[in-house]
């Protein structure tokens, strides 16, 4: 019998905790799932004789320490801060570790450690980061080896919500953490084009109409991630003119989104108390409000756009124009905005979710300048089994197993960028219908 460890239950758990369980009985594992939340341990495990539900405060040294020791592989989807103390207690009791988290400096401080132990971890193991890298150095690989010279790579992806059930003027709703969107692109973007560097302030991120049209979506917009310049000698492509990554949302998302933005309500710098004050003065801190003229009109004047704007009609579904009270006592604007769009963008019950992933890459081949276009769409089934839960939790279940099989011989720090982990994990996601599309012109 094998021996698995999740920590955390949340979101991106649901499809991992699924595949583990259904995988158990013919694999011959166990799987102990760690979290603060028992109630939530047991929605998303049921009764599996497989699995054993254990509720721990994470940051309980002898609690957690004495799981991994019990155990033969660990997979985290706990919040990135907290992957530092796993990763170590993996380092000590000789643990693989797997999770869906982007490589921090404090891991990479232990990169030689884990390497002369012997153990793998694998870092971005899930969607974006993840099935970006694995799908994106397929073809990356694939174009080399027949003799072409890669010209621009650009690479989106968004999280959005599936057309049947995109009906509120955002054109958004929550499937994944709700605090990583109100901070999305806090820090600006850095990338590469036609050979200069790029970088773009967060005040501008959102404000750019730059769009790219998507097979039987038609056009989304886009806006630089964070730094795209960092993953440039990870994907071997240093001598690239253009490289980027950027994130996807629906045109409208974007518009909104940079009115919050240009209204300071993403700021999580400093704390304000909100206990007295409504919603329209918590919205409008930055103005000069008129008392003689509507809230929509104060605010449509600071803006500089029409009183019958839809910026208008977005705000207002947020509940930004009226009077009500906030009483959250004392917050960021960036914890205030999140408590709003957890309750305003929540997915209902029957709602679905839709990622997007599309890979552009520019290159030249015996005298032929060639654009290659590689997308994938996958859609939720509902508010629970979500397609983010699957994107990110399939690639860590399915890695998971090629481990326990000792199928994979990789070890020390990585992420999934190279043939042995990247083709047989996008083989087995195609019985998922997770799978990319290619065109040529």
């Amino acid at each position: 019998m094998k021996n698995i460890l999740l920590f955390g239950a949340g979101k991106s758990a649901t499809s991992l905790i699924d595949y583990l369980v259904s995988n158990a009985p013919r694999q011959k594992w166990h799987i102990t799932v760690a979290d603060h939340d028992l109630a939530l341990i047991k929605s998303k495990t049921g009764k599996s004789y497989y699995v054993t539900p254990a509720a721990i405060d994470i940051r309980d040294e002898a609690s957690r320490q004495k799981l991994i020791q019990e155990t033969d592989l660990v997979i985290s989807l706990l919040p990135p801060s907290l992957h530092i103390f796993v990763a170590k207690d993996c380092l000590q009791f000789g643990k693989n570790l797997l999770t869906a988290s982007y490589i921090d400096p404090e891991v990479k401080k232990l990169e030689k450690e884990i390497e002369d132990a012997g153990l793998l971890f694998m870092y971005e193991m899930g969607l974006d980061p993840g099935i970006d890298h694995m799908s994106a150095m397929k073809l990356i690989h694939s174009i080399e080896k027949k003799g072409g010279q890669i010209s621009a790579f650009r690479s989106y992806c968004g999280g959005l919500v599936s057309p049947e059930s995109n009906d509120n003027p955002w054109q958004y709703k929550i499937s994944w953490n709700a605090r990583n969107v109100v901070l999305a692109g806090n820090s600006g973007a850095t990338y590469r084009d036609k050979g200069k560097v790029k970088e773009v302030g967060y005040q501008h991120l959102f404000d750019q109409s730059k769009t790219i049209h998507i097979p039987s979506l038609g056009k989304l917009a886009y806006y630089p991630n964070r730094d795209s310049l960092n993953y440039i000698s990870a994907y071997k492509l240093d001598e690239v003119p253009t490289f980027m990554r950027a994130t996807l949302r629906y045109p409208d998302f974007c518009e909104g989104w940079s009115t919050l933005v240009k209204l300071g309500l993403t700021d999580d710098t400093k704390k304000i108390q909100t206990d007295n004050m409504t919603y329209y003065e918590w919205a409008s801190q930055q103005t000069d409000s008129d008392p003689s003229i509507s809230h929509e009109e104060n605010i449509a004047n600071y803006l500089g756009i029409s009183a019958k704007s839809k910026i208008l009609r977005q705000l207002k579904f947020l509940g930004l124009l009226n009077g009500e009270t906030i009483h959250l006592g004392e917050q960021t604007n960036a914890s205030v905005l999140q408590h709003i769009i957890e309750s305003k963008l929540a997915m209902e019950p029957a709602d679905k979710d839709m990622i997007v992933m599309t890979h552009e890459i520019e290159f030249e081949r015996r005298g032929m300048n060639t654009r290659m276009h590689s997308y994938m769409i996958s859609v939720g089934e509902d508010n629970v089994r979500t397609a983010m839960a699957k994107t990110v939790g399939l690639p860590l279940g399915i890695l998971a197993k090629l481990i326990l099989q000792e199928k994979v011989t990789l070890k020390g720090l990585h992420i999934p960028i190279s043939p042995e982990i990247y083709n047989p994990v996008l083989k087995e996601l195609e019985e998922f219908n997770i799978r990319f599309e290619e065109s040529f012109e």
